[in-house]
């Protein structure tokens, strides 16, 4: 049975957790294959709820991981705003795919999130010189099932009142 009230703390505390990952140490090997936690989490609650997560929440969380990065304040808050309303836009779509589907799409988003991203830092002379940058697409795209399947069981027991 849901906790109808559980929601008020459950989908903020997912986002705190994806954040957490996202600036957490990592060995110098690994460093380059973090996951696009937050943008995934994002994705994840943007086509589970779309009348309740929207394109403000996707531009204030990517104010946060700015902030918290030390990168360029605005540039993931553009990337991860367009991911909302894409996700939103395609929510109906996306959500009946098999989960080898969706981690397609969720790697399509967030490629097109890195783009964006490598724009900006290519006008700002940040560009990156290797292939690595592209590395947190392939290691989100694998992941993605399993946060799938943990996201949606946290929605089933806590959130299923705002379905």
């Amino acid at each position: 049975m849901s906790n109808p009230r559980g929601w008020v703390w459950a989908i903020p505390l997912t986002f705190i957790v994806a954040l957490a990952l996202t600036v957490v140490p990592l060995p110098d090997w690994a460093a380059p294959w973090r996951p696009q936690w937050l943008a995934m989490t994002l994705i994840y609650w943007s086509m589970a709820l779309p009348r309740r997560i929207g394109v403000g929440l996707g531009w204030f969380l990517g104010l946060l991981l700015d902030a918290a990065t030390g990168a360029l304040l605005g540039q993931h808050a553009l990337g991860f705003a367009l991911i909302a309303y894409l996700s939103i836009r395609m929510h109906q779509r996306v959500r009946v795919f098999p989960l080898w589907q969706q981690a397609l799409t969720v790697g399509g988003l967030l490629a097109l999130h890195l783009l964006l991203v490598l724009w900006i830092l290519g006008m700002t002379g940040r560009a990156p010189g290797t292939w690595l940058y592209w590395a947190p697409l392939v290691s989100s795209m694998i992941l993605w099932p399993w946060l799938f399947v943990l996201l949606r069981d946290v929605r089933r027991r806590w959130c299923l009142a705002l379905s």
